[in-house]
């Protein structure tokens, strides 16, 4: 491991990821179209133009938006691919985003210039405190960041422009894709394992430095759909059946103090209501199911089934529906067959100094329906922290390791 391999990237890779984070590319899980929302394409035609100019090969942007390029191999091997994805996430303010950076960490707390009761606690959050002397990005306050996926968007970036302005680097033949929507479980278009073209990949998605992911969650969908019986409130009794009342009912009825979000950790499942909209004479309630095994995520789906019937049943005026709808499954399943992906970016890790962690994840990647499609996708750290929301921010020097293990990967994969 150079000596300067913790630093020889930080300007390059803060460059891009405070452009790339001001970017408002945003998915909207409503909208039916791919991607899902027009001002991903500003992300996307930037990284097609900016790997036009490196040097990548079969740069293309898909008709379901997602960007391909190629690197040439320089020694034998298999096709290895790298992927990120563009959008934000949904669930906090993206529009916006000022992203700045706290040079040399003084390991105290972190304030934002527009948000003033906000702050970033190293005793909040330990990992923090980890990262003295380092470069911190963060929002201002008033929106995420959008490290995820951002940081893995720089780190690849950096590592292509590296490979590619260094022919003298062995490597196999690479493939890099940009999605979309992965952050509303739509980043894998039914075209892409093909398009890719990639033996084996690597979604940079993840933490801390050395998480080396190949367990996730599976994971469906449920929508619940409560149809009333509307007539003016005037005239009402006997005859009003208020949807509203009834979708309540059943958020009541689900299980509250050992199956949501809040109160559940490590391999326990959960089932979350994302969404309730409507009227007295209909409601639509959205959820998700989530467990690490297939057998206790359709036990879930089971259990919004049975509530839906059971209110149903006080009610026989209603109609009420449930549909579940799958979304992604567990890597593990396809991965433990063969660990081949996972033993080279351990080996990867180590070569860097750097000691591997393998945790589940309690959510998915785009590595999860890749390797369900036959891809095999591990996910690899990024350092990203607190994402999704305000606090979210991420070292400078944990991207530049991430891009180190890149690199490393690349020349580990070489046949022989």
């Amino acid at each position: 491991m150079p000596q300067d391999s913790q630093t020889r990237f930080d300007d390059e890779l803060e460059t891009r990821l405070m452009r790339y984070a001001a970017i408002d590319s945003q998915s909207d899980a409503n909208s039916q179209s791919s991607p899902s929302t027009a001002r991903q394409y500003d992300m996307l035609r930037l990284l097609e133009a900016e790997l036009t100019e490196i040097g990548a090969e079969d740069v293309e942007i898909t008709e379901y938006g997602t960007v391909l390029a190629t690197i040439p191999g320089t020694a034998a091997g298999p096709t290895v691919g790298f992927l990120a994805h563009v959008d934000t996430a949904p669930q906090f303010n993206a529009t916006g985003v000022k992203p700045r950076v706290i040079k040399g960490y003084n390991g105290g707390d972190i304030t934002y210039p527009d948000n003033a009761e906000l702050i970033l606690s190293p005793t909040e959050f330990p990992y923090l405190a980890e990262k003295q002397g380092h470069d911190i990005i963060t929002a201002s306050g008033t929106t995420l960041l959008g490290g995820d996926d951002k940081a893995g968007v720089a780190i690849i970036m950096t590592a292509a422009r590296h490979l590619l302005a260094n022919p003298e680097i062995k490597h196999p033949p690479l493939r890099i894709a940009f999605t979309p929507d992965e952050e509303i479980g739509r980043g894998v278009d039914a075209a892409l394992p093909k398009d890719l073209a990639a033996d084996f990949a690597y979604t940079f998605d993840g933490g801390e430095v050395g998480e080396i992911v190949y367990e996730t969650f599976s994971a469906d969908g449920a929508e619940i759909v409560v149809k009333g019986v509307s007539i003016h409130p005037g005239h009402a009794k006997d005859k009003l059946v208020n949807a509203i009342h009834l979708a309540s009912k059943i958020i009541q009825t689900l299980p509250q103090s050992v199956m949501v979000p809040e109160t559940t950790d490590g391999h326990e499942g959960f089932i979350h209501a994302t969404d309730m909209v409507g009227g007295s004479s209909e409601m639509k309630i959205s959820l998700i199911l989530r467990d690490f095994e297939r057998e206790g995520l359709a036990e879930k789906g089971e259990i919004v089934r049975k509530v839906c019937e059971a209110v149903a049943a006080t009610e026989p005026r209603a109609e009420i529906t449930c549909t579940v709808t799958p979304q992604y499954r567990n890597m593990r399943y396809w991965l433990e067959e063969d660990m081949t992906p996972v033993d080279l970016a351990r080996d990867a890790c180590r070569a860097l100094g750097i000691e591997p962690m393998s945790v589940p994840i309690r959510g998915g990647t785009d590595g999860s329906r890749l390797t369900e499609m036959g891809v095999p996708t591990p996910n690899l750290f990024t350092g990203m922290q607190n994402i999704h929301g305000p606090l979210e921010w991420i070292s400078v020097q944990d991207m530049a390791l991430a891009t180190e293990l890149c690199l490393e990967l690349a020349g580990l994969a070489v046949e022989g």
